[in-house]
């Protein structure tokens, strides 16, 4: 019977790492997070967050077991104009003061071909949470010169901001919104596997 404990135990160990996922570490001086909105129904103002960070795991090449939870800092919202900035960050948006982080949870992996994939999960933003379906190109894993394993993803949302409180609005006179309710986010972000 003891022979057997030890047995288990032993197979425990060596299945254990193979089990287990790897961690990566984003490598924030190659990623970004942009988003756009249209403005006037003419055109499109851009944007970014430049405090951001995820935290991901996986251990399939194909990353069908992947696992994020992405932050970004509300306040660090940066359109290019402070006016605009500091009402984005105003009651009438993210309220940044109040809810100062924007979280996104995922929940599930759905691997397409050719590296894309879908990824789910829950989305909060001013203490508002709605599920999120994330178009994800992942760009391939490489080793760099200095012996790191790296990997890169592409990812595309398209949110609707009143579900999130995001609220402000003014009607133009022919009618549309001077804001577009849609906003795309874009994320690029290159990942360094941890050792």
């Amino acid at each position: 019977m003891k022979k057997a404990i030890l047995s288990l135990a032993a197979a425990a160990l060596i299945a254990g790492p193979s089990m287990a996922q790897d961690a990566w570490s984003l490598d924030k001086s190659h990623s970004g997070l942009q988003f756009n909105v249209t403005h006037m129904m003419l055109s499109e103002v851009s944007g970014t967050f430049n405090d951001f960070d995820i935290v991901a795991a996986s251990s399939k090449a194909d990353h069908s077991d992947l696992v994020v939870t992405f932050t970004a800092k509300t306040a660090s919202v940066n359109t290019n104009n402070e006016k605009r900035d500091g009402h984005l960050k105003s009651d009438d948006f993210f309220n940044s003061e109040a809810y100062p982080d924007m979280v996104f949870k995922s929940s599930s992996v759905k691997v397409l071909k050719d590296g894309k994939m879908i990824v789910m999960g829950d989305l909060t933003i001013r203490d508002k949470t709605k599920p999120v379906s994330i178009a994800v190109v992942n760009n391939g894993t490489i080793k760099d010169p200095y012996g790191m394993t790296r990997t890169a993803f592409k990812a595309t949302a398209t949110i609707n901001r009143f579900d999130y409180d995001l609220k402000w609005n003014s009607l133009m006179e022919g009618g549309g919104a001077v804001v577009g309710k849609d906003i795309v986010v874009n994320f690029n972000g290159e990942f360094v596997r941890k050792k």
